[in-house]
């Protein structure tokens, strides 16, 4: 009776053990888990960049966002019609402005597309070159995050933008081409966009070397 109670002593205590181990093990796990969904590797950062700059430098994007003193359309990004020019606040010019076209919504009807305060992206922030060539994933990184080029916007600020702003969002609801047609849209959807952005902002907005780059 009494080797019976011991061994049994003996195989409860080492259940415990067994049991305190795997506890011990599995929170362990948690905390390596919630380390890295709060503290991303930079290479994760790198991989939702690459995911933001595929969306930046889309027609839909980068037509507004030229180097040059007036905007493009069209997938294949030709000069705007009816000879448009930046102006001075990226707006158009007299006689011309912006929104005389281009109202707070697309207009199907006309083919006209349209949201909120339509306007060109700042010559700061232009995603190509005079030559019509789109800039590098490093060279639109570094100025998407200087806040002397964005307008002051820190990593939340730049959250938000793609989040909130009008002229992003309409990206994704493009309307429809003179002929009828529907435009095309980003490779990613918007919530896809949005998420890529989180998760490079939570890592860090780290940017790709340059090619020039050691």
């Amino acid at each position: 009776m009494s080797a019976n109670r011991s061994l049994v002593l003996r195989s409860f205590v080492v259940t415990l053990v067994a049991i305190a181990c795997w506890m011990a093990l599995s929170s362990v796990e948690m905390a390596n888990a919630t380390t890295a969904a709060t503290n991303p590797k930079p290479a994760d950062g790198l991989a939702a960049w690459d995911s933001v700059y595929s969306v930046l430098t889309y027609p839909r994007c980068i037509n507004c966002h030229t180097a040059t003193n007036y905007p493009q359309q069209g997938d294949d990004r030709h000069r705007h019609f009816a000879n448009v020019i930046r102006g001075p606040e990226g707006k158009g010019v007299a006689g011309l402005n912006c929104i005389s076209c281009h109202q707070e919504k697309n207009s199907d009807a006309t083919g006209v597309p349209g949201a909120r305060g339509w306007h060109l992206a700042p010559l700061s922030m232009r995603w190509q070159d005079l030559n019509d060539r789109i800039l590098s994933s490093a060279e639109v990184c570094r100025a998407l995050i200087d806040r002397a080029k964005n307008h002051g916007l820190d990593e939340p600020g730049i959250l938000k933008h793609h989040q909130e702003e009008p002229l992003v969002v309409w990206a994704w609801n493009p309307g429809l081409r003179p002929d009828g047609s529907a435009r095309s849209m980003p490779p990613l959807t918007h919530d896809q966009f949005v998420g890529a952005t989180r998760r490079w902002v939570a890592a860090g907005t780290p940017c790709p070397r340059s090619r020039s780059s050691p």
